[in-house]
């Protein structure tokens, strides 16, 4: 008997769907981590193959990937955010 309550009140989070949005936003937040974290692992593989191919151009391969990084992290924070902000 006391699972009907419980079924009646997640038919009634569902069909407000209140409890679904939250839930795609966090899964959208999670995907966007993911795909920044192997945005940044890519940058990091190349860079460290130029520098092998190349040692004496390390510090401006260096740069480069720092900024490529800097910049991949951040619309990894803007879509988190802009996810967690949707309603």
């Amino acid at each position: 008997m006391a699972a009907v309550p419980t079924l009646a009140l997640a038919a009634d989070e569902v069909a407000g769907g209140s409890s679904i949005g939250k839930g795609l936003a966090v899964l959208g937040g999670g995907m966007a981590l993911v795909g920044g974290g192997i945005g940044i692992g890519l940058v990091g593989k190349g860079a460290v193959e130029a520098i092998a191919r190349q040692p004496e151009a390390a510090g401006k391969i260096q740069i480069n990937m720092i900024l490529a990084a800097a910049l991949i992290e951040g619309a990894t924070l803007f879509a988190v955010f802009a996810g967690f902000a949707a309603k």
